[in-house]
């Protein structure tokens, strides 16, 4: 019998926390049993601070933290947040005779609930080693014992990272040689007319038949780029990042770049959905709410969003403003003269303004000329003293980075007065080529950093994944900068990480590389009010496990200490559901096992 089945695996997991266990079998109301709970827990705190013995060393930290996201859970403002109330839905689980109505508990759900218990009870099984030897001694044998640990730790990530393949190995480039060979045939286009901007913007590849034409697309793929079409949802891919891709689909190298670009019919059919219906959630970050003017977003004091054009050369599946792009090649996506000129205007009135970050869209697939006058006019503001310019052509048109562009763009930089900054968007490690390389340090000769933001999807979250890509960016001039969570939008959800894997990936691989490589910092984008910073715990909260295992925060607004503003719900993707994911994909779960005590 299903309910017999669920309470006896409820009860097991109870078995970890007797004093819990005993609790909630009893016939005590919710109430008294949520007072008991809370009485059992600072009970347990303070025992911890005490520095119980029964809690193996560092095994403390998790349990402290544990009991704190549990208590969280508890609290009438919690339950009232999330709209359900935690606590009673193990009791009903546990005691009402007729399940009827009741969500089953998930996979998910069951591996939360005995994560939780085991946190509790110390019993997490992180640290299955004894303590490093090199504690039990001073001086030099202390210090070579250590080094001895240290290069260990090295050569684990070193072992996982040469798991991936980068663009600029040399197996890679040979490869990627024969590609480019194969699209210009296709093409009937030469070296020179691939080495030109416009060529490759004038053969974006648009359908599906082209595309299969040029590598060998699953008939997932094939479908979703065909519908795409027929459902007016942007998708284009410029041919030099084709020539990334493999031939053949399955690959396990070219992955993490079709997925950029190539939709999964969930995206497709959600996007179409979203779209028929107007449904405003497909503007996650809530810009219409942040623009003061059309073409201006401004969520911060010093800093404000200019929009001159919303489309790309290539279209990123999970793009943030994909619900205001029309198509790659579409009439209206650049912002019309006069409301380009209100915008700028309406920096140059608001005095505070001392940084302005030139996005879209990507500006770069603007001519010289208004890319010129665009910088020309917000430099001529004197309190601007930083421009950023946000684009992705490093990585998907290298091209677009000629000497006349390079040398326009740095008449605007000034050393002591005003800073250029470009922005870019590599993925994976797989992006860097040569090619994009070249383009990067173009700018870079000139003085001009060149910074990268990474989306955290499933696509480059395996173990060290990211910390080749920091590695790789460094060597060719790319500062990491951001590494943001995958925004929450239903036709996205293929893509999205938990962010307990972004906060695990910090500590404990990014944490290994040199301070040079981990200089980004992970990120939640709050809709309306902008980032929180995933790293400081103090800056979110769980505030409950729901029955399919999804974890719901509470993320506070970066002005908490400055006004009384509203905090935002957020429902995250299972963690469960993502290590099935990444096991389907090869990945071993328990190289990730700590990610359950990451909140």
């Amino acid at each position: 019998m299903e309910k017999e089945r669920i309470r006896k695996r409820i009860v097991s997991i109870l078995d970890n926390a007797p004093e819990l266990k005993e609790i909630m079998l009893s016939s005590d109301s919710t109430d008294v049993k949520s007072k008991k709970i809370k009485y059992f827990l600072s009970d347990l705190l303070f025992a911890i601070f005490e520095d119980d013995p029964k809690i193996p060393s560092l095994e403390w930290i998790l349990t402290r933290n544990t009991i704190k996201m549990f208590r969280n859970i508890l609290t009438t403002r919690s339950e009232r947040l999330a709209g359900y109330n935690f606590l009673v839905y193990i009791n009903d689980l546990l005691h009402k005779d007729d399940l009827k109505g009741i969500e089953k508990p998930s996979p998910g759900f069951f591996a939360e609930f005995e994560h939780l218990i085991r946190g509790l009870a110390g019993k997490t099984g992180v640290y299955s080693e004894k303590p490093p030897a090199f504690l039990k001694y001073e001086g030099a044998k202390a210090s070579k014992l250590r080094s001895s640990d240290l290069s260990k730790m090295a050569r684990r990530s070193e072992k996982f990272m040469t798991r991936y393949a980068c663009g600029l190995d040399k197996h890679v480039m040979r490869k990627r040689s024969l590609n480019r060979a194969r699209i210009l045939k296709y093409f009937g286009a030469t070296e020179l007319d691939w080495g030109n901007w416009k060529w490759q913007t004038r053969h974006i590849i648009r359908n599906a038949d082209t595309l299969n034409n040029l590598i060998q697309l699953t008939d997932e793929e094939y479908q979703a780029v065909k519908l795409a079409r027929e459902y007016k949802i942007p998708f284009g891919i410029t041919p030099y990042y084709v020539s990334l891709m493999d031939k053949e689909p399955g690959g396990k190298k070219d992955y993490a770049v079709r997925a950029q670009v190539i939709p999964p019919l969930h995206y497709v059919k959600k996007m179409k959905e979203n779209r028929e219906s107007g449904n405003r959630s497909m503007d996650f970050m809530l810009e219409h709410d942040t623009s003061p003017i059309e073409g201006i977003t401004r969520r911060y004091p010093n800093i404000v969003i200019l929009k001159p054009i919303l489309t790309c050369p290539q279209i990123c599946v999970y793009c943030q403003r994909n619900w205001e792009i029309e198509d790659v090649y579409s009439k209206h996506a650049a912002i019309s003269k006069e409301k380009l000129d209100a915008a700028i205007q309406w920096i140059a009135n608001t005095p505070e303004i001392s940084e302005v970050l030139v996005t879209g869209g990507d500006p770069l697939l603007l001519s010289n000329e208004r890319i010129e006058n665009l910088l020309s006019r917000l430099s001529r503001i004197s309190h601007v003293e930083r421009i950023r310019i946000g684009t992705r052509t490093p990585v998907t048109l290298p091209q677009r980075m000629t000497d006349s562009l390079v040398r326009g763009i740095n008449r605007f930089h000034h050393p002591g007065k005003r800073e250029i900054i470009i922005i870019t968007h590599y993925e994976h490690p797989y992006e860097i080529t040569p090619q994009s390389m070249e383009a990067v340090q173009k700018f870079r000769k000139y003085g001009i950093e060149v910074y990268n933001q990474l989306v955290y999807t499933f696509y480059n979250s395996r173990k060290f994944e990211a910390c080749l890509l920091r590695h790789k960016l460094r060597l060719i001039g790319v500062t990491p900068y951001y590494t943001f969570n995958t925004k929450g939008k239903e036709e996205t959800d293929n893509y999205r990480v938990p962010i307990a894997r972004l906060i695990q990936e910090q500590h404990e691989e990014a944490r290994l590389m040199p301070g040079t490589v981990r200089t980004d910092e992970i990120v939640f984008n709050v809709p309306r009010l902008g980032k929180n910073y995933l790293r400081a715990s103090q800056h979110h909260d769980v505030i409950s496990i729901l029955p399919d295992g999804r974890r719901v925060y509470e993320f506070h607004p970066w002005e908490k200490k400055f006004v009384l503003m509203d905090t935002y719900v957020y429902t995250d993707v299972s963690i469960y559901d993502y290590l099935q994911k990444l096991k389907a994909a090869g990945e071993k779960i328990s190289d990730y096992k700590t990610i359950w005590y990451y909140y």
